[in-house]
C-alpha cells in the first residue's frame, strides 16, 4: 500500500494532520494499532473512568518504580483506539497559558510563541461557551472541534467559584480566552451530549473525503533508505509489510510510543541503540529524554448534604444515568462532571498561574473507587511546572515490548515546596464561607496532616499522574544537540520524517494537553504542506495586577 503521506497514530495530533492533508487533496494512510471507538464506554462523557481502565482501549503502560514516591509504579494511560487518548481522556479542554508558548519560542521553537499558535487554536475551535461569558474575539467558531461547558446545576460548582473569590483570587469568565488566571467554568470536548474526540472532529471527515484510509496494525519501525524515510513497517494479521510514503512519514503515536518508534528506527542516543543491536541512522540523544508530566492529588471532603453524585454511585443509579443518556443524550451522563476549575498563582512574585484545580461533586478516584465516607466532593490539585525530568527508553528491540518509562517524579527539591503550597492554599479556599453549608470535614489528606513531613509523606503515598506526559522528542534549533525536531516538526538528521504530537513540547503547558496536542497537529499540517503559517495575532493576555505591583 502506498500514499503521499503515512501517519502513525490516529489520536489528537495524527487525526488533525490527516484531516488537513486530506482536505488539501493529498492521499493519506493512518496506521492505528487500536480498534473502534464506537460504544457507550467511550462516547458517554459520564463513563470517562471506564475506557482508560480497559485493555481494549488503553496501552496499559506503567512507570518504573518511582524512587521518590515510595517505589510506586504509576499508571500511564495512552489511547490504543481510534481517536487515541482523546477517546479515553477526561475531555477537559485547556489551551494553556500564553507564557507557555512564549517559553517554547525562547527555548528554540521559533514560530511557536503565543502569537503564532493562537490562530491555530481559533482555526480548530467551534466554541459554544459564549452565552456564559468570555470574549468571542479570543475564540474560534467555525472549526471541527466542538467545545462546550457543563450546566453547573449542582450548587457545589458555584460554591467552589465563590470560595475562590472569597479567598482573594480572580474570577475568570473564560480561562481559554484572555485571562487564564482565576476560578470559573470548565470547558470540555463534548457536543450534543457525546464525547467529541478527534476521531469525530477530524478523522471521520478525512475518511469521508475519500483521501484518507485508516489501517489497523502495529507499527514496528520507520523504513529509512539513504537517510530518507520512505515508509513504515507494520505487522497485521500475522504478516509484516511496508506501507510506503511517496512524500513523508509523520509520527503521532504519543509521547511514549513516538520516541520508542524513533529508537526502533535507529534514531536516538547511539550508545543506547547499540545496547539493543540497532543500527544508528541518526545520533539524537534527546530522543526519549525530557519526559515531563503533571502530578496531582485528590483533595476530598465529606458533605453535610446529600447533594453529591454519590447517590448515583450504585448499580441502579448508574443504570438510570446510562439509560437516560442512551435514549436522550442528556442528563448526568452527558457531562464529564468537571464543570468548574481554577488556575492560580502560588505567590505574588510568580507571573502566571502555577497551580491547577479540577472540581468534582463526588469523592472518587479515576479508577472508579468511591470514598468510603459516602457523600463528598473533591478537587484535583497539582503544580504546573515541575522541574523533574525523566526518560522513555527501550526495554528491548522487540516492537511488541513496552518501553521503559521513568518519570523521576518529585526528584527536584522545588517540587516538594510547590506541592506543599498546593495543599495549604487548597485548605484556605475550602475554609471560606461559601463552603460552610456543605463541608463536613476533610477526608484526605486529613486534618492530622499538617507539618511539612506529614504532607510529604502523604504526597509520596497518594500523588498520582494527571496523565499529561510530553516532551520526549523536543522541538528546538537544528544546532541544539538535544533537540529532536526543528520548528517545522522535521526530525533532525532524517529527511521526510516529522513528529506531530505532544512529544515535541519543549515544556509541559499549563493544564490538560489534548488541546495543545490538536493545535500541534493543525500547525504541523501547514508546515508539511509547505504553506505560509497563519498570520500571528499579537493579542495581549491578562496579567494579574498584583504581579505587576510586586515587580516595582
Amino acid at each position: 500500500m502506498r500514499a503521499d503521506y503515512v501517519i502513525v497514530g490516529a489520536g489528537s495530533g495524527g487525526s488533525a494532520v490527516a484531516y488537513r492533508l486530506a482536505e488539501a487533496g493529498k492521499s493519506v494512510i493512518v496506521i492505528e494499532h487500536g480498534g473502534s471507538d464506537i460504544g457507550p464506554f467511550i462516547q458517554m462523557p459520564g463513563a470517562l473512568s471506564y475506557p482508560m481502565n480497559m485493555g481494549i482501549y488503553d496501552w496499559g503502560f506503567q512507570s518504573e518504580p518511582e524512587p521518590h514516591l515510595d517505589g510506586r509504579r504509576l499508571a500511564t494511560p495512552r489511547g490504543k483506539v481510534i481517536g487515541g487518548s482523546s477517546s479515553i481522556n477526561g475531555m477537559v479542554y485547556v489551551r494553556g497559558h500564553a507564557r507557555d508558548y512564549d517559553h517554547w519560542a525562547e527555548q528554540g521553537a521559533a514560530g511557536w510563541g503565543y502569537a503564532d499558535v493562537l490562530p491555530y487554536f481559533k482555526r480548530m475551535e467551534q466554541w459554544h461557551g459564549g452565552h456564559d461569558g468570555g470574549d468571542p474575539a479570543w475564540r474560534g467558531d467555525k472549526g471541527p472541534l466542538h467545545i462546550s461547558r457543563g450546566p453547573r446545576k449542582n450548587p457545589l460548582f458555584d460554591a467552589f467559584i465563590a470560595a475562590g473569590e472569597q479567598a482573594g483570587y480572580p474570577v475568570t469568565a473564560d480561562y481559554n480566552g484572555q485571562q487564564q488566571e482565576g476560578f470559573g467554568p470548565m470547558e470540555a470536548t463534548i457536543f450534543k451530549g457525546q464525547r467529541w474526540s478527534t476521531a469525530n472532529a477530524y478523522l471521520r471527515p478525512a475518511q469521508k473525503s475519500g483521501n484518507c484510509t485508516v489501517l489497523r496494525g502495529l507499527a514496528r519501525k520507520v523504513v529509512i533508505e539513504n537517510g530518507r524515510a520512505t515508509g513504515v513497517e507494520i505487522e497485521r494479521g500475522g504478516r509484516i509489510e511496508v506501507i510506503s510514503a511517496a512524500a513523508e512519514v509523520i509520527l503521532a503515536a504519543s509521547s511514549i510510543n513516538t520516541p520508542k518508534l524513533l529508537m526502533l528506527s535507529g534514531i536516538g542516543d547511539a550508545g543506547h541503540l547499540a545496547e539493543h543491536g540497532i543500527e544508528v541512522v541518526a545520533d539524537r540523544p534527546g530522543v526519549g529524554a525530557n519526559l515531563q508530566d503533571h502530578m496531582e492529588i485528590y483533595f476530598q471532603f465529606a458533605s453535610k448534604l446529600p447533594i453529591t453524585l454519590y447517590k448515583y454511585w450504585n448499580l441502579w443509579g448508574k443504570a438510570l444515568i446510562g439509560a437516560q443518556w442512551l435514549f436522550t443524550k442528556k442528563g448526568l451522563g452527558a457531562s464529564n462532571q468537571f464543570e468548574a476549575c481554577a488556575f492560580i498563582r502560588s505567590a505574588a512574585g510568580i507571573d502566571y498561574p502555577d497551580i491547577q484545580y479540577h472540581f468534582l461533586p463526588i469523592a472518587v478516584r479515576y479508577d472508579g473507587k468511591a470514598s468510603a465516607e459516602g457523600h463528598g466532593f473533591q478537587v484535583h490539585v497539582g503544580p504546573m511546572r515541575s522541574k523533574s525530568r525523566g526518560a522513555v527508553t527501550l526495554r528491548s528491540a522487540d516492537p511488541k515490548e513496552a518501553p521503559v518509562i521513568r518519570f523521576n517524579y518529585m526528584s527536584h527539591p522545588d517540587d516538594w515546596d510547590e506541592f506543599r503550597k498546593c495543599i495549604r492554599l487548597t485548605r484556605e479556599v475550602f475554609g471560606q464561607a461559601a463552603f460552610a453549608p456543605y463541608l463536613k470535614h476533610e477526608i484526605q489528606p486529613g486534618a492530622n496532616v499538617q507539618s511539612d513531613a506529614e504532607i510529604d509523606a502523604f504526597i509520596r503515598e497518594h500523588a498520582e499522574s494527571a496523565y499529561h506526559p510530553c516532551g520526549t522528542a523536543r522541538m528546538g534549533r537544528r544546532d541544539d544537540p538535544m533537540a529532536v525536531v526543528d520548528p517545522e516538526c522535521r526530525v533532525i538528521g532524517v529527511e521526510g520524517l516529522r513528529v506531530a504530537d505532544s512529544s515535541i513540547f519543549p515544556r509541559v503547558t499549563n493544564g490538560n494537553l489534548n488541546g495543545p496536542s490538536i493545535m500541534t497537529g493543525e500547525k504541523a499540517a501547514d508546515h508539511i504542506l509547505g504553506r505560509t503559517p497563519l498570520a500571528p495575532e499579537n493579542a495581549e493576555p491578562w496579567i494579574n495586577p498584583a504581579w505587576r505591583e510586586s515587580q516595582r
